[in-house]
C-alpha cells in the first residue's frame, strides 16, 4: 500500500472508525446494488408551457397511472381509477371539489386513504427504507413509514393499520395526509428527471418551470439554444438581451419579463412610443395566445420593431468583431438601398416591405443611437440585478451542461455538427479548431466563463460573444442550421430567403454508422447505448418517426410548445426509462389544469416500447452502481487495513 492509498483510507476511517461500521456500510451498499434501477423521465423543448409541463411531471408520463393499474386493475372501475389518478396529480384542488360534493366524507376518506397507502407501498418497494425515509414529508414521516412498512411483530396488522387511518380521520388530518401521500407517490414514481433543453421562450411561464425544477428532488439539464440565449442575457450580453426581448415581444410574452422576473421595461416602452410614434410597424405582428391583452397590441408592435432593429445592430457589432464566426452573410443593414427599398443578399436584390428605420444611420448602420444606448444600458443593469433571473441561471449552470453521458445514454439538445460526408465539422474557438466531443467541451467551458470569469473582463467578454454564437452560429451544436433568417422573415416576401438549411447531421442520422460514430466519439458502447435528442420537432403528420436506427437514436421533440402543435400533430414526446426498458410516450394537446381536475382528463395518450430489457436492470448496471462498487472496494480495503493493524480501530 503506497502513501497516497494509506492517506485516503485514513480519511475514510474518520467516517467508518471500526470494523463494525465499515462492515455495516459494505452490507448496505452491496444490497442496494441488487435493487431495480430507478425510473428516469426525459422531457425536452418545453418552451414555457408550464401547465402542460407540470401535468406531465405530476403523472410521470403515465407512470403514475400504470402503478394504479398494477394495484387496482381487477378491483376498481376505470372511472374510479381516473378519479384516483386525478387526486394524486392535483390533491388539494380535487379535495376541494370532493369535500363539497361527497355526502359521506368519512367513508370517502377511509377508502381513499387505504388506496393511497397501497399505491405508496408499490412505488416505495424498489427503494431502500433509508431512501424512502428521506423522501417522507416531515409532518407525517413516522405515520407513513408505519403504514407502508411490513411489521412482523404486529400480529393483527389489519386492525393496527385501520386504527391509524381511523385516528387520522377522527382528528381532522385526513385532507393533509392525502396531500402528503399524493405528493410522495409523485416523488417516488420518478427517481430522476432529465430536461434535454429549451425551457425558455414562446410559452408564458419559463420562470414557473424554473421554480418547479429548483424544488425537484433530482434533475439535470442539457442546455438548448433558447436556454443559452437567456444565460447570455443574464451575463449582461447586449445582443442576447435584445434577442430575449424581441422573442418575448413577438410571442406576446413581455409579461414574463416584467411580472415573472420584475424587469422594468418602461424605458424600452417609452423609447418605442416616442421614436416609432408615426412609424409603420405592420411587419412586426404579435403571435399572442388566448391570455394576451390586445389593448397592448399597438405598443407591443412598436416595442417589437424597436428591439428588433437594436438586435440587428448589436449582432452586426459582434459579427464584425469575430471574423472567425464566418457570419458575414448576416450583416444586412449595410446592404439596404433606401431609395430603391431593396436589400442585396447573395448576389441578388430583393424588395423590402419596410425600410422605415428612424434610428439607422446608413453611413454607420450598426451603431446604436444615443437613445438606444441609454435604453439598453438601463435594461442590461436590470437583467444583471434581477435576483430571480440570476438564481435561475445559476441553477442552469450548476445542474446543466451542453451534453451528458448517463447510464449508456448520450443526451444533447441539438446535433453533433457534420459535413455532408459525415465528418465532424470544425469550429474556430479562440484561434484553435475543435470538432465532435471536444467542440461540446470547449463551448461548455466558454458558456461558464462568460458568466463566472469576472476577474478576467476581456476573456469574459469574448466568452459572452461565444455564448451568442452558441445560440445562433452556423456550426453551433445547439442551433444546427446555416443561419437564423430573422431579418428575411420580417422584411422579405420571398419564401426562399426564409429557408434555414439544417446541418447535415439531420439528413445522416438515419444511418446506424453515423449514430455509432457519434456514440464512439463520446466513449459509449455502440451495442447498448442510445442518443436522446431534442430541438427539431418530429412531424408525425408527415410520417416522421422519433425512433431511428432501431432505437439507438430517440428524437423526443414532438411539439410540447403550442406554437408547433399544428405542425407536429401531437403535444410532445417524453421518454421513460425504468428497470424493464424504455418507453416513448406521445401526448395529446393539453387543455388546462382546471379541465384536468374537473373532467378527470389526462394527456397521456399513447406509448411505444423502445426497448425491453432481457433481464431486469439493477442499480449495479448503472453509473451510480459503478460508483457504489468503487466505494465498496475502498471500504473492503479499509476493513483489511483494520484487520492487518495498519489502521487502528476506534470505538
Amino acid at each position: 500500500m503506497n502513501e497516497l492509498e494509506l492517506k485516503l483510507l485514513k480519511s475514510l476511517a474518520h467516517q467508518y472508525p471500526n470494523i463494525a461500521s465499515a462492515s455495516t456500510e459494505i452490507i448496505n451498499l452491496q444490497s442496494i446494488l441488487n435493487l431495480p434501477k430507478g425510473t428516469e423521465h426525459f422531457l425536452t423543448d418545453i418552451h414555457g408551457e408550464y401547465e402542460q409541463f407540470n401535468h406531465v411531471l405530476k403523472n410521470g408520463s403515465g407512470a403514475v397511472r400504470r402503478k394504479i393499474d398494477e394495484v387496482f386493475e381487477n378491483s376498481l372501475s376505470n372511472r374510479d381509477i381516473k378519479s384516483l389518478a386525478t387526486l394524486i396529480y392535483y390533491p388539494r384542488e380535487k379535495l376541494d371539489i370532493v369535500m363539497q360534493e361527497e355526502d359521506n366524507i368519512e367513508d370517502w376518506f377511509k377508502i381513499t386513504l387505504h388506496r393511497l397507502v397501497q399505491i405508496t407501498k408499490r412505488v416505495a418497494s424498489k427503494y431502500t427504507r433509508s431512501k424512502v425515509r428521506k423522501a417522507l414529508p416531515g409532518d407525517f414521516a413516522y405515520i407513513i413509514e408505519e403504514l407502508i412498512t411490513e411489521k412482523a411483530e404486529v400480529s393483527d396488522k389489519e386492525g393496527y393499520y385501520n386504527e391509524i387511518i381511523h385516528t387520522i380521520i377522527r382528528i381532522g388530518r385526513a385532507p393533509d395526509f392525502i396531500v402528503a401521500l399524493s405528493n410522495l407517490i409523485q416523488r417516488l414514481v420518478i427517481d430522476h428527471l432529465h430536461i434535454v433543453g429549451d425551457i425558455f421562450d414562446r410559452g408564458p411561464g419559463p420562470h414557473i418551470i424554473m421554480d418547479t425544477l429548483m424544488q425537484y428532488h433530482s434533475v439535470d439539464i442539457q442546455w438548448g439554444n433558447h436556454d443559452i440565449v437567456w444565460m447570455g442575457a443574464a451575463c449582461g450580453h447586449l445582443p442576447c438581451i435584445a434577442t430575449v426581448l424581441r422573442t418575448a415581444a413577438r410571442y406576446g410574452n413581455l409579461d414574463t419579463l416584467e411580472e415573472g422576473y420584475g424587469i422594468n421595461l418602461v424605458p424600452l416602452a417609452t423609447f418605442a412610443l416616442e421614436t416609432y410614434k408615426d412609424v409603420d410597424c405592420g411587419a412586426f405582428t404579435i403571435r399572442y395566445n388566448t391570455n394576451y391583452n390586445t389593448k397592448d397590441l399597438d405598443l407591443d408592435m412598436k416595442i417589437h420593431k424597436a428591439i428588433a432593429i437594436i438586435q440587428f445592430k448589436l449582432e452586426g457589432q459582434v459579427i464584425r468583431s469575430h471574423p472567425e464566426f464566418e457570419m458575414d452573410d448576416r450583416l444586412l443593414l449595410d446592404k439596404i438601398d433606401y431609395e430603391r427599398k431593396t436589400v442585396h443578399i447573395n448576389g441578388q436584390d430583393y424588395e423590402m416591405c419596410d425600410v422605415d428605420f428612424p434610428t439607422v444611420d446608413p453611413a454607420s448602420p450598426y451603431r446604436l443611437s444615443p437613445d438606444e444606448e441609454q435604453v439598453m444600458e438601463r435594461i442590461r443593469q436590470a437583467f444583471l440585478k434581477c435576483e430571480k433571473l440570476q438564481k435561475h441561471v445559476r441553477f442552469l449552470y450548476s445542474n446543466g451542461s451542453l451534453y451528458k453521458v448517463h447510464d449508456s445514454n448520450l443526451l444533447y439538445h441539438g446535433c453533433v455538427p457534420m459535413d455532408e460526408e459525415g465528418n465532424f465539422k470544425y469550429v474556430n474557438v479562440d484561434g484553435k479548431r475543435y470538432c465532435g466531443r471536444a467542440l461540446y467541451d470547449v463551448l461548455d467551458n466558454c458558456a461558464r466563463k462568460g458568466y463566472y470569469a469576472k476577474n478576467d473582463p476581456v476573456g469574459m467578454k469574448r466568452a459572452q460573444d461565444m455564448i451568442w454564437y452558441i445560440w445562433t452560429g452556423p456550426n453551433s451544436p445547439v442551433f444546427g442550421k446555416d443561419k437564423m433568417s430573422t431579418f428575411e422573415r420580417y422584411f422579405l416576401k420571398e419564401k426562399e430567403t426564409h429557408r434555414e438549411v439544417k446541418n447535415s447531421y439531420y439528413a445522416l442520422n438515419d444511418s446506424e454508422e453515423i449514430v455509432n460514430k457519434i456514440l464512439t466519439e463520446f466513449g459509449l458502447d455502440v451495442k447498448k447505448s442510445h442518443i436522446v435528442n431534442g430541438h427539431v420537432p418530429v412531424e408525425l403528420k408527415k410520417g416522421q418517426t422519433p425512433i431511428k436506427c432501431d432505437g439507438k437514436l430517440l428524437i423526443i421533440d414532438g411539439g410540447f410548445s403550442r406554437a408547433y402543435q399544428d405542425k407536429t400533430g401531437i403535444a410532445g414526446y417524453t421518454l421513460v426509462a425504468n428497470s424493464h426498458g424504455m418507453r416513448l410516450v406521445a401526448h395529446e394537446p393539453f387543455e388546462s389544469a382546471e379541465s384536468a381536475i374537473l373532467n378527470e382528463s389526462d394527456i397521456f395518450s399513447d406509448s411505444s416500447i423502445v426497448e425491453t430489457a432481457s433481464e431486469r436492470i439493477l442499480v449495479a448496471d448503472t453509473d451510480a452502481g459503478r460508483e457504489l462498487c468503487d466505494s465498496i472496494k475502498q471500504l473492503e480495503n479499509l476493513l483489511q487495513a483494520y484487520r492487518d493493524g495498519i489502521i487502528v480501530e476506534k470505538q
